[in-house]
């Protein structure tokens, strides 16, 4: 079941207007009022309320039906989910809704049907937001000769047990490549499955691949309709990445826990969270902007860096950040905050 924020506990719950959306809550449905009282016999014979009885609470208030419209990015009729709570659930709804199965979806992005990264769905989705869900189109398999230490590839993942290309550095080994591109879904290195991995675990395994040695990459490729056949999206850096939608409210996705209604972040968290995935494309060859937002979470009411550490060490120990990534995200947070 979804959370809401405090912000919207009131009676008369703001109710948002929208073309895409039917997110809000009806007050003449969902407000909960303490039943009318009739004269009637209780068991002690008597009218009305006896000495010391109180009137019965309130039922507990029903939560808003939050319920999102959503495409196939190749061309689909347009369908509406509602009642999931993560990533997994998300795309369990959407398969069920074209009747195809989750592990066909390999990611999804938001208003609009393209590959573009910059509006992949990551760990919020905006009340206004449309989402389009790609699925598996051909696969391939390419050989790449690792004649340089880096690839000049940035990983990142679904939520949902497959890692894909987020980006592609130009002028890289891969780069040169018109056989790989972004979005492709990586399912396995030399033969070895990955899926199911974390993007961290598989950027890890491409770092740690020898020099000049020949591996090969069976790569998935998300279907395209006609319009998209031919489109290579390999976009730079920009200060919008991450921005998932202009709405004052987000649905935000939590891997761990349930999914709560929360106000958009303010400026200095989106710049902070900005900066901080520059930092884990640096340090560990991944984008991930909900792991982002989530470290900048951890740094809130922390005193100083090792408070940090400790905090990320309890909340995000499987990633074993090392002590010199801990540091700089600790200074780039504080210096977004001023």
């Amino acid at each position: 079941m979804l959370c809401n924020s405090g912000r919207r506990t009131k009676n008369n719950a703001h109710q948002l207007k929208t073309g895409f959306m039917e997110n809000g809550v009806d007050p003449e449905v969902n407000e909960c009022k303490a039943p009318r009282e009739t004269p009637k016999t209780r068991h002690n014979g008597s009218t009305g309320h006896s000495h010391g009885q109180h009137a019965p609470p309130h039922p507990p208030r029903v939560r808003p039906r939050l319920v999102f419209h959503t495409q196939l990015a190749h061309g689909s009729s347009t369908q509406r989910i509602e009642g999931f709570t993560n990533v997994k659930e998300l795309y369990a709804k959407i398969a069920e809704v074209f009747n195809i199965s989750p592990t066909e979806i390999l990611f999804c992005t938001l208003n609009t049907h393209k590959v573009d990264m910059q509006k992949l769905l990551g760990g919020q989705i905006g009340l206004e937001d449309f989402i389009f869900a790609h699925v598996r189109g051909e696969t391939k398999e390419v050989e790449i000769t690792k004649t340089e230490d880096a690839l000049g590839l940035t990983i990142t993942d679904n939520g949902a047990g497959y890692a894909f290309i987020k980006r592609i550095k130009e002028g890289s080994i891969t780069d040169r490549l018109e056989s790989v591109n972004v979005g492709d879904n990586i399912e396995a290195i030399n033969e070895q499955t990955i899926v199911g991995c974390r993007h961290y675990e598989v950027a890890k395994m491409l770092r740690e691949l020898p020099k000049s040695e020949t591996f090969t990459l069976r790569l998935v490729q998300p279907k395209k309709a006609f319009d998209m056949i031919g489109q290579r999206c390999r976009p730079t850096k920009s200060p919008s990445e991450g921005k998932m939608s202009s709405g004052r409210e987000t649905l935000r996705l939590r891997s761990k826990g349930m999914a709560t209604v929360e106000e958009m972040p303010s400026e200095g968290e989106e710049e902070a969270s900005r900066k901080v995935d520059d930092l884990l494309e640096s340090y560990m060859g991944i984008r991930d902007v909900e792991l982002a937002a989530s470290l900048v979470e951890t740094a809130k009411e922390k005193q100083n860096p090792e408070e940090f550490s400790k905090g990320l060490d309890h909340v995000l120990g499987e990633f074993a950040f090392p002590p010199e990534f801990v540091l700089e995200v600790w200074e780039a947070i504080r210096q977004a905050e001023h």
